[in-house]
């Protein structure tokens, strides 16, 4: 609802979207524009009728898995080169409008601070997205092949719903291994709020407009554990 009522962050999350939509679009024109080429260069095209429709399924199904491929690899780049910045825009947007500030460094330049943050999408987008998927290509080869692949399935969820929680955090150059262990401790949240993340075509949207949701997520952690530090201050037997 915050997204839909206020227009900055509906047209932060518009542009995000665009911007993963056309660099998914052009790979996979380019996919799909030479996919013969491709498969060409793999296995020269059969004269035998059986053969060729076989090529022709084989051809087909590279594609597809090459389209695949690059759906992940585009979201990856356009969220290293461009979404990087209107994410923590957004987050600042939502920080501001729910505390009245933006809890962030002082003293670091844009330069240095946009790269600090593209250091912290490495680890935090394209490691654990990799890692899934080898978990998810594993499932094919080993006994326990479904069971990986529900494993694969949950793990992407949850990795990318972190990539949302921990935009504040990261602003706040909390260090990566206290992050990590903060993602950890509410892994059940995680892996439902990324859920939706795993619909096809779908999960594009809610992935440009999930940095609202990551930073109200936060910021309510972090002013429910204020409480209860307060509220153990005023009154010592609790902690006891």
């Amino acid at each position: 609802m915050m997204c839909v009522g206020n227009s900055k962050l509906f047209l932060l999350g518009t542009v995000r979207f665009l911007i993963v939509l056309v660099a998914v679009g052009f790979s996979a024109w380019l996919i799909i524009g030479f996919h013969s080429e491709i498969m060409a260069q793999l296995w020269e095209r059969p004269e035998s009728l059986y053969l060729v429709f076989l090529w022709h399924l084989l051809s087909w199904i590279l594609a597809a898995f090459l389209i695949g491929i690059t759906v992940v690899v585009s979201y990856m780049i356009s969220q290293l080169l461009f979404s990087v910045i209107i994410m923590d825009y957004m987050s600042r947007i939502v920080e501001n409008k729910i505390t009245g500030r933006v809890g962030e460094p002082t003293g670091l330049s844009f330069l240095r601070f946009f790269f600090y943050l593209i250091r912290q999408e490495i680890p935090r987008t394209i490691v654990p997205v990799i890692v899934s998927l080898l978990l998810f290509f594993m499932g094919w080869f080993v006994f326990l092949g479904p069971v990986i692949s529900i494993l694969s399935a949950i793990a992407v969820s949850a990795f990318l719903a972190w990539d949302n929680t921990d935009i504040v955090p990261a602003r706040r150059l909390i260090p990566f291994r206290q992050r990590f262990r903060l993602f950890l401790n509410s892994l059940p949240f995680h892996i439902g709020f990324g859920l939706p993340f795993l619909i096809p075509i779908l999960n594009i949207a809610f992935l440009c407009f999930a940095p609202v949701g990551g930073t109200l997520y936060y910021l309510e952690r972090e002013q429910s554990e204020l409480n209860n530090l307060s509220d153990k201050t005023i009154n010592p037997e609790i902690s006891a």
